[in-house]
């Protein structure tokens, strides 16, 4: 049964096996972004353009939130930054599934289900309980098969693509290391 679904994208190349995916299926889709955990600014944007570009050449309307949210989410986190991730999939996931209550979509869904590095379990979990709360129907794709097609096809359009998941923690973890090693043999250039 096909039916109108809102996609919420955290970014163009995550997008690229999902929207295969549904559009497979017959699917009718409308794109979402909504991800104020995503920082610094320039890279909000930077991801934002990328996935226009994205849902424009594939005929997908996209609804854009563009609210930059450092501040709300540095406070939710701060003190428990270990559950970060916890936060940040529940915001936006539920954010996701009102969204598509209020706008008669049949179901929601959302590309972070794509991500191999993200608890999987954890957002099905906040998936369904925002299906049961907003009571909208949450289409679940397990994307993670098609993790190494998904990069190909990023890298095949030109993408441009992220060196982390997107908030300030996640971008200290994957540089901080790299970072202190060049530090460390006396580099003084860094980026």
């Amino acid at each position: 049964m096909t039916q109108k679904i809102l996609l919420h994208q955290c970014c163009g190349p995550c997008s690229t096996y999902p929207v295969k995916v549904l559009k497979e299926q017959g699917h009718s889709i409308m794109g979402y972004w909504y991800n104020p955990n995503i920082h610094p600014v320039t890279e909000f944007y930077k991801r934002l353009e990328t996935l226009k570009i994205f849902n424009d050449s594939n005929g997908i309307k996209t609804i854009i939130d563009e609210e930059y949210g450092l501040v709300d989410f540095v406070r939710t986190a701060a003190f428990r930054e270990s559950e970060r991730c916890r936060f940040c999939y529940q915001m936006r996931i539920e954010k996701a599934a009102q969204i598509a209550s209020k706008g008669n979509f049949d179901a929601f869904t959302t590309t972070l289900m794509y991500s191999k590095w993200q608890d999987h379990d954890l957002m099905k979990e906040f998936c369904e309980l925002a299906s049961d709360k907003y009571k909208v129907a949450f289409h679940y794709e397990d994307y993670r098969e098609g993790w190494q097609e998904g990069i190909n096809m990023s890298k095949d359009q030109g993408m441009y693509r992220q060196q982390y998941c997107g908030c300030i923690y996640s971008e200290e973890d994957r540089y901080r290391k790299q970072l202190s090693a060049k530090f460390a043999k006396g580099e003084t250039t860094f980026l």
